[in-house]
């Protein structure tokens, strides 16, 4: 692993033994590090709470978190999101913290929630956890998706070619963002599937583009309440995972439009809808 003194990588370098052989030689695993979210607002500094992740697009995660959990209800709402500065810290340190500075008048989300948490890369957290918390934030349906079923059980293939940490190490997730005309426009991975869709849809929030109607959302895992929220918030109009859905995710893409398509294999998939 890297030393205490430096910014940490998405790669590490360990020793392999085989178990056969007793042969050790040197591999590639995937860099999972703790990276803490603080929120500044009206002059006042919080931790918001510590995700476990790959580093990487650290920013982009902490935008797409607080948009998909309701800290945002405009994209101007995000004044900046940076890497924290203090010189008493160590390069890793910092590294770890991003700050998220919002302007006095973005929104409480309207379920309280505890503000000190622990997000763990292997399952997220959910601010919002039920629909009706959804509407109160004045979250609506999203559009119609443009392609036929057909197009969306391909746009899995997009993710060949564009996990290069996976290629060289295994072991964690991706999610692709396509526009309208079903062109891919940005890939991230991470150990958390949640964070990879946070830190595409992070990249839009700071690049003021959203909100994403007409455009899909492949997720290279299964398919969760939390990763459905995520897309409806940010207005994505389908979504396709690799692996399959859960019952809750199904319910609220039904509830608010989102064409949900799983399995996809091989230029095939299963659209899922409630009986």
């Amino acid at each position: 692993m890297q030393s205490g003194d430096s910014a940490p990588s998405s790669i590490s370098k360990v020793r392999a033994t085989q178990s056969e052989s007793g042969e050790s030689t040197t591999d590639s695993v995937v860099v999972e590090e703790p990276l803490e979210i603080r929120l500044r607002q009206a002059g006042v500094e919080n931790q918001l709470g510590i995700t476990m992740r790959t580093p990487g697009a650290d920013l982009e995660l902490a935008a797409g978190f607080l948009w998909g959990e309701g800290f945002l209800s405009s994209t101007e709402d995000l004044v900046e999101v940076r890497v924290c500065a203090d010189r008493s810290l160590t390069p890793r340190q910092r590294a770890n913290v991003v700050i998220a500075t919002l302007t006095d008048s973005a929104p409480q989300p309207p379920r309280q929630m505890e503000r000190r948490f622990t997000m763990t890369s292997a399952c997220g957290v959910c601010g919002s956890s039920n629909i009706s918390d959804l509407r109160a934030r004045g979250i609506t349906n999203v559009l119609a998706t443009p392609h036929s079923l057909t197009t969306l059980a391909g746009f899995p293939d997009f993710l060949n070619g564009r996990q290069a940490i996976f290629s060289k190490t295994g072991g964690l997730h991706a999610a692709v963002l396509i526009d309208q005309t079903g062109k891919p426009v940005i890939a991230r991975e991470d150990v958390g599937r949640h964070n990879a869709v946070d830190k595409v849809i992070g990249a839009m929030v700071m690049q003021h583009r959203l909100p994403l109607s007409g455009w899909s959302l492949v997720a290279s895992g299964r398919i969760g309440y939390e990763i459905v929220q995520k897309a409806i918030c940010a207005g994505v109009s389908a979504i396709i995972g690799v692996s399959a859905p859960t019952s809750l995710a199904i319910e609220v893409a039904d509830e608010f439009g989102l064409t949900l398509l799983a399995f996809a294999r091989d230029g095939k998939a299963k659209r899922f809808t409630s009986l």
